[in-house]
């Protein structure tokens, strides 16, 4: 069935079982248009955001009906379109999407091969084109001399929805943005426990404050995807021994003729030379899409293997300053195809186009959220000696945020926003940013170490 046939079959579902009263489930629908279920999420998905259908509820209580403006339309229904265009396939990649699309009878069962980074020598290997991994750098990258990480801090609020929401979307995840939104704007809680969705974006929430504040302080280590994996898996692995560490267990991949390796030290072996190799490479394109790709082959972990290689994929970006990697808008499907052309040709082809799509759709986002917050903000300019003051006082004199503040000759009226900024500042100070407030890597340290009292 067509996209748009499907598209409508289902909203002649939801508009039949809701003259019963009752909206539909995405169980009633998958039942009623013999679709996958996860073809049909994404069907459903993209009438949402079309307007077609309105979604009702989250998790399993999940529920669709006609939009207000659809009930009673008479004209004739339009083609679904999808939010933006899909990426402009190479010739190349045409032909490697069309040899990927044979049934699987019909491909060559492989297993891992680990010449493919073997054989790549940073900074003399590439799997970007060199002009398209130049291009991208330049694009992405934040301009002025920034401590590491700064341009993801800057933008971490929109970062944290469009990642955690757009990697769990790749994963079959139900939640809608604004659902997510509205589950990070309530935290995680005992309401949310049963969930697995719920507890997935929260994951990849609490996965990215990670990152944002391991990597200016560590670098693109083992540890650091290790720590990585085990923050995005807490709760979905029954076995907690197993978060963020190599597995021991044998993992197969559905769709695809690809089996990894189930050796254990091959795996250990090969997670550290990645690690290694991107973390040598001076591009941070070609480093961010050289380790997505080779973890994702790779499945070093039980489970999360995917979403791990996407997170990962930031480490690089986030230590050059460049624009974040979202995933904005991918489709699941070109997504499949990309990874299987890893899996089971070695074959870079779509996930490299897919890569610059995507990214370039990162940067044009965070470029404009950061052109937003770019404006000198008056009133830190006007405190700026204050803030300084107060900050020290609380790292060199150990002394109460709350009374240097009130000592400090800062107008009535704006001392509640100014201790609020103050604690802000405070939350994030470390070695590698607290020379802007005129103070020492040492006293920050046992500062730090003291559990940062405030």
């Amino acid at each position: 069935m067509a996209r748009s046939d499907l598209g409508e079959a289902l909203v002649a579902c939801v508009q039949r079982i809701a003259g019963a009263r009752k909206p539909a489930s995405t169980a009633a629908l998958t039942t009623a248009v013999g679709a996958p279920r996860a073809t049909v999420q994404r069907h459903l998905a993209r009438l949402v955001r079309a307007g077609r259908l309105t979604r009702i509820g989250v998790g399993p209580a999940t529920r669709y009906e006609l939009a207000r403006r659809a009930i009673g339309r008479t004209e004739p229904a339009q083609p679904l379109q999808p939010r933006y265009a899909a990426p402009d396939w190479s010739p190349a990649a045409k032909a490697l999407r069309a040899e990927l699309q044979q049934p699987l009878g019909a491909r060559k069962p492989v297993s891992y091969e680990r010449r493919f980074a073997d054989a790549y020598v940073p900074n003399e290997s590439a799997l970007l084109p060199a002009a398209l991994a130049t291009a991208l750098h330049a694009e992405g990258r934040m301009p002025g001399q920034q401590p590491a990480g700064t341009y993801a801090r800057k933008v971490l609020e929109p970062l944290l929805i469009d990642l955690a929401w757009s990697s769990s979307k790749l994963e079959g995840n139900r939640y809608s943005l604004l659902d997510t939104q509205e589950l990070f704007r309530l935290g995680r809680d005992d309401a949310n426990a049963a969930d697995a969705d719920a507890v997935m974006l929260l994951n990849h929430k609490e996965a990215i404050e990670f990152l944002v504040d391991a990597v200016p302080a560590y670098g693109l280590t083992v540890p650091v995807v290790s720590n990585l994996h085990g923050i995005l898996l807490q709760g979905l692995l029954a076995d907690t021994e197993a978060l963020g560490t190599v597995r021991s267990k044998v993992v197969n991949i559905t769709g695809t003729t690809y089996s990894p390796s189930q050796v254990p030290a091959l795996l250990g072996e090969m997670l550290a030379q990645i690690v290694a190799q991107a973390a040598r490479t001076k591009n941070p394109a070609e480093a961010a899409f050289f380790l997505w790709v080779n973890l994702a082959y790779l499945q070093p972990f039980e489970d999360g293997n995917k979403r791990t290689s996407r997170l990962a994929a930031n480490i690089p970006l986030m230590l050059y300053n460049c624009a974040p990697l979202a995933f904005l808008d991918v489709d699941p499907d070109d997504y499949a195809t990309a990874m299987i052309g890893i899996y089971e040709r070695q074959d870079a082809t779509v996930a490299a186009e897919l890569f610059a799509w995507t990214y370039r759709r990162s940067i044009d986002r965070y470029g404009a959220v950061l052109r937003s917050v770019s404006a000198p903000d008056p009133f830190r300019l006007r405190y700026r000696r204050l803030l300084t003051e107060a900050l020290q006082a609380v790292v060199l004199g150990e002394r109460v945020l709350a009374q240097v503040v009130r000592e400090l000759d800062v107008d009535a009226p704006d001392r509640a926003r100014f201790l609020a900024m103050a604690r802000a500042e405070l939350e994030h100070l470390d070695v590698h940013n607290c020379g802007r407030f005129r103070l020492g890597f040492a006293p920050v340290q046992r500062w730090v170490a003291r559990g940062r009292p405030a």
